[in-house]
């Protein structure tokens, strides 16, 4: 005797149902997967936009030293200008180590770089 394989019930309404099923976990993970995404992107673009700020502050820095690194150089040259030529005293030379030591000061006050130091010492010096 042959027995007939039980039918199952309800074919239709199941292979529905397990449809959504699978359709609802396809939707959540390719929304959780999604959302990874943009906060990733949103990190990174996080990251460059506080690079390019970082690198224009740099670049702001760099141009008001010039700036200032320029106009001390102006008020040495015209304090040069101004100062009016020292007569070479008869006694051997005590002004020029008074002018000397001006100098000194400027420089280590910060009003004179190095090679603006050397420049207006050599002229002092005669030479």
């Amino acid at each position: 005797m042959f027995r007939a394989a039980p039918r199952r019930r309800g074919g239709l309404v199941r292979a529905a149902a397990t449809t959504a099923v699978v359709a609802g976990t396809a939707t959540a993970v390719s929304g959780r997967v999604a959302h990874r995404q943009d906060q990733k992107y949103a990190g990174q673009e996080q990251d460059q936009m506080a690079q390019q700020a970082a690198l224009q502050s740099q670049q702001e820095l760099a141009d008001l030293e010039a700036q200032v690194s320029a106009l001390q150089s102006q008020q040495v040259q015209q304090a040069a200008m101004m100062a009016p030529p020292a007569a070479a005293p008869a006694g051997g030379g005590s002004d020029v180590m008074g002018q000397l030591q001006q100098l000194v000061q400027m420089k280590q006050a910060g009003l004179l770089n190095d090679e603006e130091f050397q420049i207006a010492k050599t002229r002092l010096l005669g030479g």
